[in-house]
């Protein structure tokens, strides 16, 4: 009998894009919904960046261009690398894909084979479990807590490896949480790495939003032995506000970047060619706006984890980077609540607010909320949360 495929039907939509879907969705109907479930940054492209895209397609620049990319577009990520993360890599060690989501599919589909053992810290996004599963992968869950900024000490860490170990998922700053790894963790990191020979897929969508004189560090800049056991991935969507344009990449060694190239050219052909000349312009341009946005961010964020805490049975830790607050909500869990799921319904039935269960990121004491939506959203938001849970106690 025909059916949908095993791996199909394994996979789980993604609850942040379910709930974003579902706030939009009342919104459209005249509800007054404030949204905290959006992971995109509530600022505009910046204009010159538009700009170079309108010049494209004036020009006429709307044919098919390189699966990996085109050269300006690899040369200005190369020289990005170079510039701010201490990497260097030449064109045929990056290939550009659709969006840093679909760089990570690439990646771990060409790198785990059925059986291999991927480690994942929890809380984690969404989107890490699914990917290795539909590459027949086993995650390897390691938790973490509040106790250490949701980051994982490296005795913890060491424990989880095995001889099936293939690869470990490191993102930094984190969605959800917005933990960062100080630079003694990662040099922690990339000495087991090379000590158990396993890759490291570094997520660094989030390492311009970051805040408090912290420092990103690119784990593949440590030394020539871990970075060739390190796929550094990256994007436009958070930092440049491109989330629309479905723009990101990956810096591996080449035999890595052909296998992705080689599932890619058989999966998307190529990238959108106008949005590239558009990327370029982003790397090379002006960076004002980025800061202007960043320090947007640290007030809300500021705020939003003074509301939280004074908010009887949540407690929620100052976020290190990201645009996201991951409070613990466990306190108010009995009777009716009976985890995070029930609570969002709760907030979005009783209160008009969408927030994103920590249960999706293997966090169930936790939910999510952005803080990438206006100052007035956050203070209504949080007032309409601060009366929805008076009603719980």
């Amino acid at each position: 009998m025909a059916s949908i495929s095993r791996r199909a039907g394994n996979v789980s939509p993604s609850p942040t894009l379910a709930i974003t879907a579902k706030a939009k969705a009342m919104q459209a109907e005249g509800i007054d919904v404030v949204n905290f479930g959006a992971g995109e940054p509530d600022f505009d492209t910046p204009q010159h960046v538009k700009d170079a895209a309108i010049v494209s397609l004036q020009s006429g620049f709307t044919k098919y261009t390189p699966t990996s990319g085109t050269a300006d577009l690899k040369k200005a990520i190369s020289e990005k690398l170079r510039r701010e993360n201490g990497l260097q890599y030449g064109a045929g060690e990056i290939i550009v894909s659709l969006g840093a989501k679909h760089s990570i599919y690439n990646a771990v589909q060409a790198t785990v084979d059925p059986g291999d053992e991927v480690i994942i810290p929890a809380p984690y996004w969404v989107s890490y479990p699914e990917i290795v599963g539909m590459a027949d992968g086993k995650c390897v869950f390691v938790e973490t807590d509040e106790s250490t900024d949701f980051t994982v000490p490296i005795d913890t860490l060491r424990k989880a490896v095995s001889p099936r170990t293939k690869l470990l998922i490191l993102n930094s700053p984190s969605n959800p949480t917005g933990g960062v790894y100080n630079r003694e963790q990662i040099e922690q990191i990339a000495q087991l790495a090379v000590e158990r020979g396993f890759y490291v897929l570094s997520d660094e969508i989030y390492e311009k939003i970051i805040y408090d004189g912290r420092e990103h560090v690119s784990i593949g800049s440590l030394g020539d032995a871990i970075k060739k056991l390190t796929i550094t991935i990256n994007g436009f969507s958070k930092a440049f506000s491109m989330t629309g344009w479905r723009l990101g990449y990956a810096a591996a060694e080449k035999p890595i970047v052909d296998a992705m190239e080689a599932i890619q050219s058989h999966s998307a052909s190529n990238l959108v060619s106008f949005t590239q000349p558009a990327a370029v312009a982003a790397l090379n341009g002006p960076e004002e706006l980025v800061r202007e946005m960043v320090a947007e961010f640290d007030k809300r964020r500021q705020y939003i984890v003074g509301r939280l805490n004074d908010i009887k049975g949540i407690t929620c830790t100052m976020p290190g980077g990201a645009f996201y607050v991951f409070p613990n909500v466990s306190g108010l869990y009995g009777g009716k609540i009976t985890g995070s799921d029930a609570l969002c319904d709760y907030l979005l039935r009783e209160a008009n607010v969408a927030a994103v269960a920590g249960s999706g990121f293997g966090a169930d004491p936790y939910i999510r909320l952005s803080y990438a939506t206006s100052m007035g959203n956050i203070e209504k938001g949080l007032d309409r949360i601060a009366a929805a849970v008076s009603k719980l106690l």
